[in-house]
């Protein structure tokens, strides 16, 4: 069989900014916060209960406030999020080169789960609310080799699990910051992956 292949999926394989702003400038208004839903959208990636504290939510709401914008999720955010340009053709590269792949995400899972079945992308399991390093918990668990993300979190996550850190400069981090973190290749987007992966694990077969 080929090789297990991880992505994250907020601006790696889709992108959700409009919807995500959306739910939490609502929530904001609900709750009566200054909840700034651009800020939240323009910076993915860190957990929603650590946003939260960023907009100085006092502590005690915080578990509240995540179920309700966890409720309010599927139908404010899913509609509207949109694949990333090459997010399908990735996928497939790794299924024709006999591979499995992963979303492993901070998001919550069943809404990440609903994403991946709403945009029909082809990937064999989703877990989520994993961030930064914890993400390896994930990768070494399915024995990924290769982990595919925009964030600095995702290159710590994938070299916390030994696998190859893959970045996109699709989401709030720059070619540079990825480097830095340790990625060994950085694609302006998901469309030069197909080509890379042929090219660097052509044959590899995992016993």
């Amino acid at each position: 069989m080929g090789i297990t292949v991880g992505f994250d999926l907020d601006m790696t394989l889709i992108d959700a900014r409009p919807g995500m702003a959306a739910a939490m400038n609502a929530l904001g208004v609900e709750s009566g916060l200054p909840l700034d839903g651009e800020a939240f959208a323009a910076n993915l990636g860190p957990p929603l209960d650590d946003i939260l504290r960023g907009f100085e939510a006092p502590e005690e709401r915080i578990p509240g406030l995540v179920d309700r914008f966890r409720a309010m999720y599927p139908e404010v955010v899913v509609p509207s999020a949109v694949a990333l340009p090459g997010a399908a053709e990735a996928l497939r590269a790794v299924r024709a080169a006999g591979g499995r792949t992963l979303v492993v995400t901070g998001k919550y899972g069943p809404n990440a789960q609903l994403h991946v079945d709403a945009l029909g992308l082809d990937v064999d399991e989703v877990i989520g609310e994993l961030w930064s390093t914890q993400k390896a918990e994930a990768l070494l668990a399915h024995d990924a080799r290769v982990y595919v993300g925009d964030h600095a979190g995702d290159i710590r996550g994938a070299l916390a699990a030994g696998a190859v850190a893959v970045g996109v400069t699709t989401g709030p981090c720059d070619r540079a910051l990825l480097l830095s973190e340790g990625a060994e290749v950085v694609f302006d987007s998901l469309t030069e992956f197909p080509e890379w992966f042929e090219k660097t694990f052509a044959g590899s077969v995992v016993p």
